[in-house]
């Protein structure tokens, strides 16, 4: 076991990054004049930072310990989950974005009231900030507390992590989502160097052959392709649940998605969000592998979340520990970051601004900053609780599986059946919640039930969405102009043809769509 200790170099490092992302934030910020500016950086950021971002944002600290340390325990089907959100990614970007960026929406909320009516967007509202706040920032405290106590072991873990909420506030309270988007650009980059040259060095220590470790550890944990019985992503869940809490995640959270409505326009949030799944692929070489490695380099681990802090101390020299440790840190805040800036984003927009609707754009970014200031002491009060949350953590996870598929299916349906009414998606809502909360007090609270969480999101999306349809059809239907833009159609589909015809073939998002999935798939194929 190596030594957790740092030099004073990489100290300094770490120091130089903190000092750095504050004054981007505070640089970036003076620049913003409104609302749209401080929520959406102007609706005017290009693919790449798109992308960038939104892996950052996805790969926090409580990622990078998780992959490497499930692959040790459970072996590389945790990947599944990785090489998913290419697929939900490239739908996104086919069928759902275009829609989003026409409607000039802040909020998915938002999105979900044109679609349908005030009662979707102010549960969606409550639901998104309690999901963000309470198991997106409590699972990425808890994970880059275990670090954080590594190297500074006399020092409360809730002091550490309260000193980086509290940076990350600070940026963001200054520069809002650009410089959110911005800091995660550079954090992307940190995470990328340290975690490549983790993986490269630790198969180095293997003598570089990929045929020892083969040999030497269990065939079912180099599969991606689990049987039915797995603990953990058995196959039908993978094709079932897991499609469904990936279209959540990426398609339909505020947390997610405000990095997409800052598109400058559609081909820059498609651009970027095929950029993103490109950039989830390499994941399995230099986040998940090394965990595999792990099993021949230290047999005898008894904690599985040490695999990724080992690794990173044994195998990093000086300096180069400090940046690959600045990026650790970095996902941190960018967790953090993005919380902050969603959940300001949902509070301002999706309740101030509807209870006081007189405010002006400059009035509103104001209110942004100051709940962005009382989520940042939220989230610093919050840092005591995450000892506490090693299996619970895990636990609040599958929290989404109940509570997530009625959304799923208003957006869904909303997207293709213009018939679908608010009448409808109330009942879907509250026909899916209590179903919800049944299934959830069987199956985790009483045990009456053990049914996979995967196989519990599609039954709820199943049951919602026959409650939406039934009822949307035994009602009247909505104004077809008030919905018609927040519409997947084919005809939409075929005047976007027309259009791509006359741009190089190597700008077509259909075409790019086509190359990552056949990626994907070769991939898919390989680890089967």
């Amino acid at each position: 076991m190596p030594e957790f200790v740092l030099n004073p170099i990489d100290i300094s490092v770490i120091a130089i990054y903190i000092i750095f992302v504050v004054w981007l934030g505070f640089y970036v910020g003076k620049k913003h004049e409104t609302a749209e500016d401080y929520f959406l950086a102007g609706r005017s950021m290009k693919w790449f930072f798109i992308g960038l971002s939104l892996f950052a944002s996805n790969i926090s600290s409580t990622t990078l310990i998780g992959l490497a340390g499930d692959a040790y325990s459970t072996g590389i089907s945790v990947f599944n989950y990785e090489w998913f959100a290419v697929i939900i990614l490239i739908f996104f970007a086919i069928f759902f974005l275009p829609n989003i960026l026409k409607s000039q929406v802040y909020t998915m909320p938002e999105f979900l009231e044109r679609r349908f009516d005030g009662r979707a967007r102010t549960y969606f509202s409550l639901l998104t900030l309690f999901l963000n706040i309470v198991v997106d920032t409590a699972g990425s405290l808890y994970a880059g507390g275990l670090l954080l106590k590594l190297v500074f072991p006399h020092i409360p873990m809730w002091q550490t992590i309260s000193v980086l909420a509290l940076v990350a506030g600070i940026y963001t309270i200054a520069g809002g989502l650009a410089a959110v988007i911005y800091t995660d650009a550079i954090q992307t980059l940190f995470l990328l160097i340290g975690s490549i040259v983790i993986a490269v060095v630790a198969f180095e220590k293997l003598g570089g052959n990929w045929d020892l470790i083969t040999a030497n550890v269990d065939h079912a944990k180099l599969s991606l392709i689990r049987p039915l019985n797995d603990p953990g992503v058995p196959w039908l869940g993978l094709f079932t649940g897991l499609p469904l809490l990936g279209f959540y995640f990426w398609c339909t959270n505020q947390f997610m998605v405000q990095r997409v409505l800052s598109a400058k326009d559609t081909n820059n949030g498609r651009w970027g969000s095929l950029f993103a799944g490109l950039l989830k692929l390499p994941e399995l070489f230099i986040m998940v592998l090394p965990g595999i490695m792990a099993i021949l380099l230290y047999p005898n681990l008894k904690n599985p979340d040490m695999v990724y802090p080992t690794l990173m101390f044994d195998h990093l020299p000086t300096g180069l520990l400090g940046l690959a440790l600045a990026g650790f840190i970095a996902a941190l805040m960018s967790q953090i970051d993005s919380t902050l800036n969603s959940a300001s984003t949902l509070v301002t927009m999706d309740f101030i601004r509807r209870w006081k609707p007189k405010l002006d754009s400059r009035q509103l970014m104001k209110i942004g900053r100051w709940v962005t200031f009382g989520f940042m002491i939220l989230a610093a009060l919050w840092a005591p609780q995450i000892e506490k949350f090693g299996s619970l953590f895990k636990y609040l996870q599958r929290v989404l599986s109940y509570t997530v598929p009625p959304v799923v299916a208003m957006f869904l349906i909303g997207l293709f059946f213009k018939r679908a009414n608010s009448k409808g998606a109330f009942a879907a809502l509250i026909g899916g919640v209590l179903f919800g909360i049944l299934f959830f007090i069987s199956n985790e609270v009483i045990g009456l039930t053990n049914v996979h969480f995967l196989y519990i999101a599609p039954i709820l999306f199943i049951i919602s969405s026959i409650i939406l349809l039934f009822v949307s059809y035994r009602s009247e239907p909505e104004n077809e102009e008030k919905i018609a833009a927040l519409i997947w159609t084919r005809a939409s589909y075929d005047e976007e043809t027309v259009e791509l015809r006359k741009i190089p073939w190597y700008k077509n998002y259909r075409i790019q769509s086509i190359a990552l999935g056949i990626i994907t798939l070769i991939l898919v194929i390989w680890f089967w």
